[in-house]
């Protein structure tokens, strides 16, 4: 597979839902801790030093997922930032996902 962080996030129309073998090796692609949540989905959670820090780095998020067209889902708790991925037009796991999160994983 091209390293993730060097593709670009596909238009929805060409996107397809992952198997099992496929979200496997797009996992081995990511830094630890991404999850795989068996209702077709990923997480992970950030840690910052305070509130301050962690919307910091949600904005930067932001900035990436309307660059991309793909936006996770974001929940904030004081300094922690929970960030799950899946794309919503396949029910599922597509190559977004992955991407996005490899892209977050480098901010």
């Amino acid at each position: 597979m091209e390293n993730l962080l060097n593709k670009k996030c596909l238009p929805h129309d060409k996107l397809v839902l992952l198997g099992e073998h496929e979200i496997k090796g797009y996992l081995s692609e990511l830094k630890e801790r991404w999850e795989f949540l068996e209702t077709q989905k990923i997480v992970k959670e950030f840690k910052f030093e305070d509130f301050v820090k962690a919307m910091e780095f949600v904005n930067k998020i932001a900035v990436l997922a309307e660059e991309e067209g793909h936006h996770p889902d974001i929940a904030i708790n004081y300094s922690k930032v929970e960030i799950t991925l899946w794309t919503h037009f396949v029910n599922g796991l597509s190559e977004n996902d992955f991407i996005m999160a490899a892209k977050i994983d480098n901010i």
